[in-house]
């Protein structure tokens, strides 16, 4: 039999977010924050071996620290910009086989959804499994796994400011890795439920107001919309976009 490989999930957190700061900490219900909940909801997966959050280096992220001992969660701090060597090195410093990458402006993930995405990459030979490349579940459940070996490689050769803040861009940018997209049966990806903004955060509270069960699935958030759809109306002026758009820009002129 194969060793068993240790599954890593690593959630990226940092304070100084451009487009809402502090977001990770701000309370969403009975004083759990948007972090809290993150890895509440993650701590329900049955794949997952251990759950390590990665902060900057920054002083403005010591609050964090602070919070992350006094919870006894595994943590590790690197670059602020440099999200893909945070990654690397963490992943290294906790011998990481498999690493699940969930930012941390997703409290309402599907820890069970999170798992089905790693059982198709454990049960396959892919370096790198998604559901958003394209996009067609609901904004807010984004998944991605990969092997340290393939981690390894985009550390070594990325090299613009979008794959290396973003950490994975290089992975389907470049036509070297074996990929697997996972994606849904309907087009939910017009959904949204990441806390990008502060429109954002009132939606996700209004939803854990309304869903007492825990963990959320995504198919409670589904159903709750389906009979409450002007929640919506709540972050449909949001763009979501700007912030990978905006590397992009930084690349050009890297280029220039």
């Amino acid at each position: 039999m194969s060793e068993k490989q240790f599954v890593g999930c690593i959630i990226q957190a940092r304070m100084g977010s451009s487009r809402f700061p502090g977001k990770v900490l701000k309370q969403v219900y009975d004083k759990k924050t948007v972090l809290d909940c993150v890895i509440e909801q993650l701590r329900f997966s049955h794949k997952i071996d251990l759950i390590i959050v990665a902060i900057s280096d920054l002083e403005k992220d010591d609050i964090l620290e602070k919070f992350l001992i006094e919870n006894k969660i595994s943590y590790f701090r690197g670059s602020e910009s440099d999200v893909l060597d945070r990654y690397y090195q963490c992943a290294i410093k906790y011998s990481l086989s498999i690493v699940v990458r969930i930012p941390s402006d997703k409290p309402l993930i599907d820890p069970y959804f999170v798992d089905k995405i790693i059982e198709k990459f454990q049960e396959n030979h892919f370096d790198y499994v998604t559901t958003f490349n394209p996009p067609t579940f609901p904004r807010g459940s984004e998944v991605e796994v990969f092997s340290i070996k393939s981690l390894i490689d985009v550390w070594k050769n990325a090299k613009l400011p979008s794959e290396r803040e973003h950490v994975t861009p290089y992975f389907y940018t470049k036509n070297k890795f074996s990929i697997f997209n996972c994606s849904n049966h309907k087009n939910l990806s017009n959904i949204r439920y990441a806390v990008d903004r502060y429109e954002d955060l009132l939606l996700v509270k209004e939803i854990f107001s309304k869903i007492k069960k825990r963990p959320i699935e995504m198919n409670d958030i589904l159903e709750l919309l389906d009979s409450e759809p002007l929640l919506l109306k709540i972050n449909e002026n949001v763009d979501h976009n700007e912030g990978y758009e905006k590397s992009l820009k930084e690349d050009k002129s890297k280029n220039h």
